[in-house]
């Protein structure tokens, strides 16, 4: 699925002499890089403040928690998701509810959030599902006409944009994860909060270094989640690289949409633009998933399932609160979701395997 190995040659040669630098100043916390970084991350975000956090689930944790939501508040995600997006909620002390899927996206149906709003509802936490970004005008109007706030949760969307705006610009934060296999991904965890709120950004670089407002002074009780400064430098070398691996990425699924071609594997919706998507995952829908993915397992062809199970199926979220009306899309997709590859590092070869691979799947 992803073959770090291969990356450039002078890719690797700027990450070690980022690592030089970074070794040689002597200072690894919260420094000079970690500074830069934010300041190229929020620009590329067409915002105004980045606040390097230790992961994408701590940058949606403190993003609740700068905004004073917790305890007795509800706040609406898919069950679609990576655990983290659920548990971010749960560790700032609120209570997620689940909402159903569009089949054809994989991504939030309005319709069912719609459904479970109620009087508890602060928020809607937005998950660009597989890296694409779409119909940002009615989630914007649909939280506005209910006077609740539209969060994103940017994770697999890195830079995805619909109408020229970025993902995570158009609620009050976006959370990014830079885990390694991210598009934009560090050497380990790493993570960052992106908004133009002046008081939730400063809140929330306080709740990230302990609740630190001057050093040893705790104005409240934080975390400790910190960019440190190899990471941030690192990611800064990747940055420079992120719209061609990104561009590698739309060929891939563009030569995927047009040559898969089995009546048997279903593909989901197309992006309006190229630039509503940027293909964290390309995946595919089959009945017989299981049965597929060992079929190109046999073929040389590594597959994984985002996600096999939906988030109110796990053993500590049994309880929470769902859609009234169920959440059968989510559910049926689970069931038949496969990943197959689309990272940049691919061949055309390599695609080419992929396709006469699916194709081939009886």
């Amino acid at each position: 699925m992803n073959d770090f190995r291969v990356e450039p040659e002078d890719l690797r040669v700027a990450e070690l002499a980022a690592l030089d630098r970074v070794l040689r100043s002597g200072w690894y916390v919260l420094g000079n890089e970690v500074k830069a970084f934010e300041a190229a991350w929020a620009e590329r975000c067409g915002l105004t403040y980045a606040v390097g956090v230790g992961n994408g689930m701590d940058a949606i944790e403190i993003g609740l928690r700068a905004m004073g939501i917790g305890k007795g508040d509800e706040v609406i995600t898919t069950p679609m998701t990576a655990f983290a997006t659920v548990l971010a909620i749960i560790r700032a002390g609120a209570s997620p509810v689940l909402a159903d899927i569009d089949p054809d996206t994989a991504l939030l149906d309005p319709v069912s959030v719609e459904r479970c709003i109620g009087p508890r509802t602060k928020a809607v936490l937005l998950v660009h599902l597989y890296g694409q970004v779409r119909e940002m005008e009615h989630w914007t109007a649909l939280c506005e006409k209910h006077g609740i706030a539209l969060l994103e949760d940017c994770a697999q969307s890195h830079l995805a944009r619909w109408n020229g705006k970025v993902a995570g610009s158009f609620g009050r934060f976006g959370a990014y994860s830079f885990y390694p296999t991210k598009n934009l991904g560090a050497l380990g965890d790493a993570g960052a909060l992106v908004s133009s709120d002046d008081e939730l950004a400063q809140r929330a670089a306080v709740l990230r270094n302990y609740g630190q407002s001057v050093r040893y002074h705790h104005t409240e009780l934080g975390l400790n989640s910190r960019l440190d400064e190899l990471q941030a430098a690192l990611l800064m070398v990747r940055l420079e690289r992120l719209d061609s691996f990104t561009e590698r990425r739309r060929q891939i699924a563009k030569m995927y949409s047009e040559r898969i071609t089995n009546p048997r594997v279903r593909l989901l919706a197309e992006p309006i633009q190229a630039e509503n998507h940027v293909y964290h995952l390309f995946v595919v829908i089959c009945d017989e998933r299981d049965q597929l993915g060992q079929h190109l397992k046999f073929a040389g062809v590594e597959t994984y399932v985002h996600y096999p199970l939906p988030v109110h199926s796990q053993e500590p979220c049994k309880e929470i609160h769902c859609d009234p009306n169920g959440l059968a899309m989510a559910e049926s997709h689970a069931a038949k979701c496969l990943s197959v590859p689309c990272h940049p590092q691919m061949s055309d070869m390599h695609i080419a395997t992929v396709i006469d691979a699916i194709n081939a799947f009886k």
